[in-house]
């Protein structure tokens, strides 16, 4: 061993050791941090599921190959990043001498050809996402303000990358194409010197070594040991920046990412969408009876509120943003972004670090009694309002997080101690949560004139009681029972019904409002009792399957009154006509005059993956013209998270942001399947000054069929 391998070895595994204990000791210290989160038993179970969806989704890359090119590069980096530590492993060999490689493996072909394919895919791969990043830089890609900003302003490009710490990106970027060439380099060196036998075992290296022509047996093993050197501070360098800065979530979320997947909210891998988060307190669904808000948090104020998942959720944010990209409160000019939302929180996560943890082992040494400190409320001083109150609720971000982070949970629990404890909400939503209060309804109408929609129909629409002769339960919903609009829809829908022969009730005077918009827009205490009471009047009338036509009331009742004893089979009205026109029992007559385009409602398709029914219904009448953002990236109308009943004096209209994307299509017909997309659409087409484009409920242009049949019929006689 000659004085450059001593020096070189000394210093590297030096460095080793320094890094190696630097990052256990940041990674110990996050693992304590987040385990100082408030409990969440619902993430408990399940455990060999949960393997599955884990191993499915990093290994399998489900979720980044939602962008295949994008994906495609990252699988490639994955992969690289770690199998590529044999490589490394050889490294250490190769400072204390040139010849030396891995046992076993280190000269056998096969081997070096499946290291030389890695290596050079990786190193193509990292080119690859560095030029992706250097062509969605947000100064490239600037766009004009949106309506009136907020206070905490708005947009200024459309790059996915603005609020992105971006030299964290570059310096990866750069750190995982300088190893890659490091190991190629020191392969090429191996060539010329004639350490590997067989040229076919590394074609790249081979093509390259004879630069090395020139160069002496000596020198060329002094460069593997240097090149390997460096290769080796190169490495650890990366974790010794982790150690230093355990808020770089892009360097992180190689070890985060795991825990993150493997305890996402649903363990058989669907998105955290659907249900509403419940609101837990001491890690279980809230029971109001017993909770006492002066000891227990309703929501989350402060940063330990957030449950240890959250604190794991903010440590794995990786910055890609994907989520921001998908935003329409973003994409609107709103202060909105879900990558920056859950970033912010992430920094003052750790710069509270020091505190939370002191303030742990204080209670620990106080018998159990509080920390008296006094804690930061996240509101106004790390989060603005106006950031939550924009959320739409549409789930477009927690659908695109590669990483399983749910954003929608955290603004729903940030909303809880707003609206619940503060009393600090928007002064439109005082009269909608009053009217559900005093009504049962958020329009305020009286309960008594719930079946006044129905006064036009030439037959009668029958009422649920135990024991009646019914095969669903209609959910008319108060839009369908309020709204003008909306009744057109319900007519529609209980006059095909009835002309199919399906046998059907309604509830009437005893339906009441399911508590969406109560639960979305944080008062969750209102959604209990709202929904307590719909789930006995259901279940005195013995309803076992209910077909609705809002998607909001389908959500509620089908995927969250299952928690308080209310388990039902609920289906979408486009779902079961579509049933029975494919059985025959509906017949479409009449194809649909002019060009027509659908909207995917969010709470339809994102969040209950309900996307071909309606297509398919659609298409027993018409050619439906797909609009650019469709399905699970469909753009919202606005109204979800309860901001049917609130202004938008932020940025553009979000629903005319879609309105305009509709018209665009060059479609005269907006076909929706939801009452609020009905009213947002119809409102931003108006005011795109496009009154010839009809916006109009599917069950509607079924009906129409109908009635061309009829009128036909007659003008036969």
């Amino acid at each position: 061993m000659g004085v450059v391998q001593i020096v070189t070895a000394t210093v590297a595994f030096a460095y080793t050791a320094l890094a190696i204990g630097l990052f256990v000791r940041a990674g110990l210290g996050m693992l304590e941090l987040v385990k100082l989160g408030a409990p969440d038993k619902t993430r408990r179970g399940e455990r060999e599921t949960r393997v599955k969806t884990m191993l499915r989704e990093t290994l399998g890359h489900t979720r980044m190959l939602q962008w295949s090119g994008v994906g495609l590069a990252h699988w490639a980096v994955f992969f690289g990043f770690f199998l590529l530590f044999p490589a490394l492993a050889q490294s250490y060999f190769e400072v204390l001498d040139p010849e030396w490689a891995l046992p076993l493996v280190g000269h056998w072909g096969p081997w070096l050809l499946a290291s030389e394919i890695l290596t050079v895919l990786t190193g193509i791969a990292i080119l690859a996402l560095f030029a992706v990043r250097m062509l969605s830089q947000p100064r490239a890609h600037r766009v004009p303000p949106q309506g009136t900003a907020s206070d905490d302003g708005q947009r200024r490009s459309s790059s996915r990358f603005e609020n992105s710490r971006q030299w964290m990106a570059f310096y990866i970027e750069a750190t995982i194409f300088t190893i890659v060439l490091s190991h190629m380099t020191i392969r090429t060196f191996k060539v010329a010197l004639g350490d590997v036998a067989h040229e076919w075992t590394s074609p790249v290296s081979a093509a390259v070594a004879g630069v090395w022509s020139g160069a002496s047996e000596d020198s060329l093993r002094t460069a593997v040991t240097l090149v390997a050197g460096l290769d080796i501070l190169v490495s650890w360098t990366f974790f010794l920046m982790l150690a230093l800065i355990p808020s770089m979530g892009i360097g992180w979320h190689r070890v985060t990412a795991f825990f993150n997947i493997y305890f996402k909210r649903n363990a058989d891998g669907a998105v955290s969408l659907g249900p509403a988060k419940p609101m837990l307190i001491d890690g279980e669904p809230a029971d109001f009876e017993t909770a006492d808000p002066e000891t227990q948090p309703f929501g989350v104020a402060t940063i330990g509120d957030f449950s240890w998942k959250g604190l794991l959720d903010f440590s794995t944010c990786t910055e890609c943003g994907r989520c921001q990209s998908q935003c329409p409160a973003w994409n609107t000019g709103k202060p909105l972004s879900p990558k920056k939302l859950i970033t912010d929180l992430r920094d003052h996560l750790y710069e509270q670090a020091p505190y939370l943890k002191a303030a742990a082992i204080a209670k620990e040494r106080n018998g159990g009694e509080a920390d008296p400190h006094e804690k930061i409320n996240i509101i106004g001083n790390v989060i603005d309002p106006d950031v939550l109150w924009s959320c739409t609720t549409c789930g477009a971000c927690v659908e695109q997080c590669p990483v399983d982070i749910e954003h929608v949970d955290h603004i729903l629990d940030l909303r809880r101690n707003m609206v619940m404890i503060e009393s600090d909400f928007p002064d439109e939503a005082q009269t909608m949560l009053r009217n559900l209060e005093n009504k049962g309804n958020p329009w305020g109408e009286n309960p008594a004139h719930r079946l006044k929609w129905a006064e036009p129909l030439d037959f009668e629409v029958p009422i649920a009681e135990a024991g009646g002769d019914f095969e669903y339960l209609y959910w008319v919903g108060c839009a369908g029972a309020y709204d003008p609009k909306a009744q057109k829809t319900s007519r529609a829908v209980a006059t095909l019904l009835h002309d199919a022969g399906v046998k059907f009730a309604v509830l009437g005077e005893a339906e009441t409002c399911t508590g969406d918009s109560a639960r979305r827009i944080g008062h969750e205490f209102m959604y209990q009792m709202l929904a307590e009471q719909n789930v006995e009047t259901l279940n005195e009338v013995g309803a076992v399957k209910i077909v609705a036509t809002c998607p909001h009331c389908l959500n509620t009742i089908g995927n969250e009154y299952e928690d308080i004893g209310g388990k039902y089979e609920v289906v979408h009205h486009t779902e079961l006509l579509n049933d029975l026109v494919n059985a025959g029992k509906i017949t479409p007559v009449e194809e649909h005059e002019g060009k027509l385009t659908y909207h995917d409602p969010c709470y339809l398709g994102r969040h209950n993956r309900i996307f071909t029914p309606p297509r398919e219904l659609l298409g027993s009448f018409a050619e439906v013209t797909e609009m650019p953002r469709t399905e699970e990236r469909s753009f919202c109308c606005g109204a979800g998270g309860a901001r049917m009943w609130l202004e938008e004096p932020l940025g553009k209209r979000v629903n005319r942001e879609r309105a305009d994307e509709a018209v665009a299509t060059g479609a005269k017909t907006v076909a929706v399947g939801c009452p609020f997309c009905s009213t947002m659409l119809r409102d931003g087409v108006a005011d795109a000054g496009r009154e010839d484009v009809e916006v109009i409920d599917i069950a509607q242009l079924l009906a129409r069929t109908q009635e061309k049949r009829a009128e036909k019929a007659v003008a036969a006689e």
